[in-house]
């Protein structure tokens, strides 16, 4: 399946869309320290610092669906608890890192407690969707994504049309099934 027949109006605007959507991708991109600063579990602030109702300030992070990130724990952390594992899931290494993964668009929170309990840390999770070289197609209520690195072909994201997605992720499957030699049912 082809996104752009040559002669359509979609093919003679692609290079067009392509420049607009760069534009776009690279307005949204962090800087390096940004990035960094972002890539730090927050230790809570002491009890005076605050809000009326006790609550830590929670500092922000940026994960992109699919993707994994890298946090540093407060020392003495023994549990993390992740508000909604449905957005963000984490796996937590010995040497007091933690690998936090963006599994689907939304807005969650992470809490470093210690081991009596005591909240170290809390931070806001922020998974969004990859910008940098996902073409959207939009033909009427059903969507299309493509991965354009470098040439355009389809790739299943969420909220695509149902029988986009599933053509998509079946294609892949089939294919992963066939690279490792497994039977797909």
């Amino acid at each position: 399946m082809s996104i752009a027949m040559p002669g359509s109006r979609l093919f003679r605007c692609f290079p067009a869309l392509l420049c607009a959507l760069s534009a776009a991708a690279g307005g949204l991109g962090l800087t390096a320290g940004r990035a960094q600063a972002q890539a730090r579990l927050v230790a809570a602030p002491p009890a005076e610092t605050r809000g009326e109702a006790g609550e830590a300030k929670a500092e922000s992070v940026a994960v992109t669906v699919d993707h994994a990130k890298v946090l540093r724990l407060p020392e003495k952390a023994q549990t993390v608890i992740v508000g909604n594992p449905a957005i963000a899931d984490v796996t937590v290494q010995r040497n007091g890192v933690m690998i936090v993964t963006g599994k689907s668009f939304g807005v969650t929170n992470l809490i470093a407690l210690d081991a009596t309990g005591a909240l170290l840390a809390e931070s806001t999770v922020r998974v969004g969707a990859a910008s940098d070289s996902i073409l959207t197609v939009q033909r009427g209520l059903e969507r299309e994504s493509y991965s354009c690195t470098p040439v355009c072909q389809p790739s299943a994201q969420l909220g695509d049309s149902k029988s986009f997605f599933d053509g998509a992720n079946g294609q892949s499957g089939a294919r992963n099934a066939a690279a490792t030699g497994a039977e797909k049912k």
